[in-house]
């Protein structure tokens, strides 16, 4: 139990940092890279100092908090069964996915096409999606094929972009270790940020090239109520739900940096790492040292 809850509080020092270091970078660097990098920060750590870096409750909190935890410990094969069961249905789940879009695919392999110089699989209601590992396919539904013909090079662009850039096979690949650790809260809003920062990423991308960022906006809306009923997949051209307003406010209205923060935010970073590498992952006990100090009171 001190390790899942330990986990969860250095990942959430982990996450604020991210926060603080995407809120100061300029509005079109990339993002995603952060991402990639505090989600297995954000577990190594943990792990490394569970056995190099740690300390017994005991010293800390004294003779009667080990008490209470190895309490709390005692649940701990009923928390590992938890555990297993929700790690299993995450496992389960993810296939159902893989199989629904495989059957997809295979049923729409006699539509593959080549829509504005790209190759795109054509479905009834999928997408517009980007799919598959580790080579990914264009999923482009029918009604996307009658919008006219510049918002449809956006839509096109879009799911271009996130198959050249791979970024398929990196949110797969960053969201398994929420099968390892389902329990870690944190770590579920790290991937969900993944999943913005690669949408944004991708959305600055595509006005890099094809220009007219309220247009591009204007039609992100409109896709969103035309697709509001189909299954969601990501990364896509809607990405995850709950993003289209940010990623609205970063195409047409990023909020600018004020003098203060930019000197604030480096500030609170370099505190929040600190702790996030200073504090000791506690271990249930006391020390020998704690011990002998006890025995001759």
């Amino acid at each position: 139990m001190l390790c899942l809850l330990y986990a969860n509080f250095i990942a959430t020092l982990f996450a604020l940092v991210g926060v603080l270091v995407e809120r100061a970078l300029p509005v079109r660097f990339p993002r995603r890279w952060l991402w990639s990098a505090l989600i297995p920060i954000s577990l190594a750590v943990p792990g490394t100092y569970r056995y190099q870096h740690n300390i017994a409750i005991g010293d800390v909190t004294g003779q009667s908090s080990v008490g209470w935890w190895a309490a709390i410990d005692s649940y701990c094969s009923a928390i590992e069964r938890v555990w297993l069961g929700v790690s299993l249905i995450l496992v389960v789940w993810g296939l159902i996915n893989i199989l629904r879009v495989a059957h997809t695919v295979r049923g729409s392999r006699r539509r593959t096409t080549t829509v504005d110089g790209v190759r795109v699989v054509v479905t009834d209601s999928l997408g517009p999606a980007t799919v598959g590992f580790p080579q990914s396919l264009v999923l482009l539904p029918k009604w996307v094929l009658a919008l006219p013909s510049v918002q449809r090079q956006y839509v096109v662009r879009h799911e271009q972009e996130h198959r050249n850039a791979n970024d398929a096979s990196l949110l797969m690949l960053l969201s398994l270790p929420l099968i390892l650790a389902p329990w870690n809260l944190a770590l579920w809003w790290q991937v969900r940020r993944l999943s913005l920062a690669i949408e944004v990423d991708c959305d600055n991308r595509v006005i890099a090239a094809l220009g007219n960022p309220t247009a591009y906006g204007s039609l992100l809306v409109k896709i969103a109520e035309a697709a509001s009923r189909g299954p969601r997949l990501q990364p896509a051209f809607l990405g995850g739900v709950g993003s289209l307003e940010k990623r609205l406010t970063m195409l047409v209205g990023p909020a600018p940096l004020r003098q203060l923060q930019q000197f604030l935010i480096p500030i609170a970073v370099g505190v929040l790492l600190f702790f996030a590498l200073s504090i000791r992952h506690p271990v249930l006990g006391t020390s020998p040292e704690h011990n002998a100090m006890m025995a001759t009171r």
